[in-house]
């Protein structure tokens, strides 16, 4: 939820994509060069792969800068989620690559030729290993650094391609030493290990671009930020919304004392807006929630409320509590929080609170409404 500054973000990203482009375009020409030259379908699988990886690089590099185009009219949350959208592009050219090199390798099973050894090619492989091993650390803590999911994505890409590369050196040895010729076969498990990472970074971003919930890190900071100002009693329906990889949307119903003036208390929520707006990623949308805190008949009701739905469930929670008492009867009106994956069903839930009430006193006039909650 820390806030990173657009410009900065926009300068760290650009220097990853480009230290990727130049490294990929190293290592690839080498690979496809030996593997051409000797025949080996598996280096040569990884070259091009290497070669994919620089066009992601490119891609990543000028998503940043398209991502950090200010909001316009017809893009009033700004353009963030084109970072996804370029994610996107990288996983589908991953896949391709899988695809390509997955019929060539199964074309090398059906008809398998001699591999020619040479202690260059080991080498070149063995430098990649390194070298893709030093981009996965480099991408990962940049991406931590302005949480990044392209960078991310490459980062778990440069892990994989460590890993087919190696596979591809144990085939050159045992070639070497035992006959025996697996290089097909080096090459589909290449091919499956690309595919796999594809597919992974297409299920993130296809979740983050239907709707995916901010983790429960973020919200347990923005619960925590708000309640930090004493004045707040309490903090319900908290909903936030990603539109970048770094710009939340968020609103919640914060609980005041019912006595504070309403200015005062509108004055306290101007302020936790502006904080978060200052200090934090998230533009946040407060609900004045006034609450009764004085009344002795309302607070022993809502303690047994309280008590009645721990019961039925400890993650259950409360809000929204409030008596109008009338001569023939007392409508009792609250909220039940539930977590969203309950198994209990919310006929089940009210029906159960009902009866419990109903025994207190008949003369309850009971609204009660169930709903979910991240948090």
């Amino acid at each position: 939820m820390e806030k990173v500054k657009a410009d900065k973000r926009n300068t760290y990203g650009r220097i990853a994509g480009l230290v990727g482009i130049i490294v990929n375009l190293l290592l690839a020409a080498g690979k496809i060069a030996l593997g051409a030259i000797c025949g080996i379908i598996s280096v040569l699988a990884d070259g091009l792969n290497n070669l994919t990886d620089c066009g992601s690089s490119v891609i990543s590099t000028v998503s940043f800068k398209l991502a950090a185009k200010p909001a316009d009219k017809e893009h009033p949350f700004g353009h963030e989620r084109i970072e996804y959208i370029c994610s996107l592009a990288v996983a589908v050219i991953i896949l391709l690559v899988a695809f390509e090199t997955a019929k060539e390798s199964i074309a090398k099973i059906i008809s398998p030729t001699a591999i020619d050894f040479s202690y260059w090619t080991l080498g070149i492989l063995f430098a990649s290993i390194l070298a893709k091993f030093g981009l996965f650390f480099y991408y990962k803590l940049t991406a931590k650094k302005i949480d990044s999911d392209i960078l991310r994505a490459t980062a778990v890409d440069s892990l994989t391609d460590c890993i087919s590369t190696t596979v591809v050196l144990i085939t050159i040895i045992i070639g070497k030493f035992t006959s025996v010729n697996i290089d097909g076969y080096a090459g589909v498990l290449v091919a499956l290990f690309i595919a796999f990472s594809a597919i992974g970074i297409l299920k993130d971003i296809l979740s983050k671009l239907i709707g995916q919930s901010a983790d429960g890190q973020t919200l347990l900071e923005i619960k925590e930020r708000i309640l930090a100002h004493p004045e707040v009693l309490g903090v319900h329906d908290l909903s936030v919304y990603s539109y970048g990889p770094n710009k939340y949307f968020a609103s919640a119903h914060i609980e005041v004392d019912a006595k504070v003036d309403v200015l005062a208390s509108h004055e306290l929520v101007d302020a936790i807006e502006r904080e978060f707006i200052q200090e934090t990623n998230v533009v946040l949308t407060g609900h004045l929630d006034p609450i009764v805190t004085d009344d002795e008949r309302v607070n022993e009701l809502r303690k047994k409320v309280e008590g009645f739905v721990r019961e039925i469930d400890q993650s259950f929670t409360v809000h929204d509590f409030r008596m109008v008492c009338g001569e023939k009867r007392t409508n009792v009106l609250f909220d039940v929080a539930v977590p969203y994956g309950t198994t209990i069903a919310k006929e089940y839930i009210k029906q159960e609170l009902e009866r419990r009430l109903m025994a207190i006193d008949e003369k309850y006039c009971l609204i009660i409404t169930v709903e979910h909650t991240v948090l």
